[in-house]
């Protein structure tokens, strides 16, 4: 029990951590230019950066899943038990929120806003397949090649080049999605947008997921 604590709560201030990076570099985008891809570029970089950090340092206390499909397909896989399903996915949920609270009150704005992005359409359900998909089969490739210490850079350069590829900005993620509807900023999404954007996410898992096992 006092490992699972543990590992919970490195996958709370892990997610935590890595929305307030997403929702803060995106505010100091639009802070710092008017051009909108100037401040897309500007949250990609941040965020790469950071996320390969925190799975770096995070990996080997809880695995460094900070996304509720990814410790989904570690349970399909085995991996992990279903009892640590139930401690990291309320973690990541729960630290997507606090870390999008943090970012706004960072650039001191409301602590709480609900975003008005609508982001939904047929390309961007198309898009958050794509990039959700592409993200298992990544992350499921190299731990079946045994090459887990690739995950960290590898995962951090498929987000990076989803940000400019797919047509979603490749949010691939449902805790971050939640958690950024509470920030009516540049990386926010709107509450109406969520579902749709989470049933993509789970498009893409179950494509993703089968896709290795056809190619195993």
């Amino acid at each position: 029990m006092k490992k699972l604590l543990g590992t919970g709560l490195a996958e709370f201030f892990g997610t935590l951590t890595l929305v307030c990076v997403v929702v803060g570099s995106g505010i100091m985008g639009t802070n710092l230019s008017n051009d909108a891809g100037v401040a897309l570029l500007i949250n990609t970089v941040s965020t790469i950066f950071a996320l390969a950090l925190l799975i770096l340092i995070l990996g080997p206390v809880s695995g460094a899943h900070f996304n509720p499909l990814v410790t989904l397909a570690m349970l399909a896989s085995k991996r992990i038990s279903p009892v640590t399903v139930w401690a990291y996915i309320p973690a990541q949920i729960l630290g997507a929120i606090v870390g999008a609270v943090l970012a706004n009150l960072m650039f001191n704005l409301s602590a709480v806003q609900i975003s008005d992005n609508y982001r939904v359409s047929t390309g961007t359900f198309i898009g958050e397949v794509l990039a959700t998909a592409g993200l298992l089969i990544v992350i499921l490739v190299l731990l079946q090649r045994d090459q887990g210490g690739l995950i960290p850079v590898s995962v951090a350069a498929w987000i990076g080049s989803a940000y400019f590829f797919t047509s979603s900005t490749s949010f691939a993620n449902p805790a971050v999605t939640v958690g950024r509807m509470f920030s009516d900023t540049f990386a926010g999404i709107s509450p109406d947008s969520v579902l749709p954007f989470i049933g993509a996410q789970l498009v893409g898992a179950a494509i993703g997921i089968l896709g290795v096992k056809a190619i195993k």
